[in-house]
């Protein structure tokens, strides 16, 4: 019997005025890590949060911190976010020429290396990377902004992904338009992981929004 999906909270949808005390908030309410994405205005269409805000938000969780760096010059900051708290360092295969590389770098700095995938990036990426990833994002909007929609050919890309991961210990989590109505459908694609913005931020009941994704309460 399949497990009921982690869910990692992304704060893009978050009350930035009062980032820590959100980061508490859906802590206690149950979510499994905090998902937080860092934008550069260049790899992506958008600017988000640099070391010194994670560095900042760190006290308020003991959860897992999963970085998803859409950044250029990626390799550059490794060490930065590593400073700053990020447990798992995920990263695009465009934003470096020597991906495999990055992968090993995150791994020698003592932190979990994770790889994403935008919608029209081919799971064949992965074929020669899968030792050195220990976490799959796989994007089900185009990155750059929170409350899109989700692209439901992605459910496809989910299944062969997780045909390729095979009994590997690899953490598979899709990002992008996650909601009520299709969190069920994306988890029995093979998703182990639910990364959830809007659907959990959009009122103050973040635990049973929590609760709704993984499938425990109708």
């Amino acid at each position: 019997m399949k497990q009921h999906p982690k869910i990692s909270s992304s704060i893009l949808s978050a009350n930035f005025a009062i980032l820590g005390q959100e980061v508490a908030d859906v802590t206690q309410a149950g979510a499994d890590s905090i998902h937080i994405d860092v934008m550069d205005g260049h790899f992506v269409p958008n600017l988000t949060f640099g070391p010194q805000i994670i560095k900042a938000i760190r006290p308020y969780s003991s959860l897992p911190f999963d970085v998803h760096l859409m950044i250029n010059n990626v390799d550059s900051y490794l060490e930065d976010f590593v400073a700053a708290g990020a447990d798992r360092l995920i990263v695009h295969p465009e934003a470096e020429p020597h991906i495999h590389r990055v992968l090993q770098k995150i791994k020698k700095l003592g932190k979990k290396a994770g790889l994403a995938l935008n919608p029209a990036t081919s799971p064949q990426v992965i074929e020669y990377l899968l030792d050195e990833i220990d976490y799959l994002l796989i994007m089900s909007v185009n990155p750059g902004f929170g409350g899109q929609s989700f692209i439901y050919q992605q459910l496809e890309k989910i299944k062969v992904i997780c045909s390729m991961v095979g009994e590997r210990p690899i953490e598979i989590a899709v990002d992008g338009g996650v909601t009520l109505e299709n969190a069920q459908k994306i988890s029995e694609a093979g998703a182990s992981t639910l990364i959830a913005g809007t659907a959990i931020f959009n009122n103050l009941g973040y635990e049973t929004n929590i609760k709704r994704l993984r499938g425990e309460i109708a």
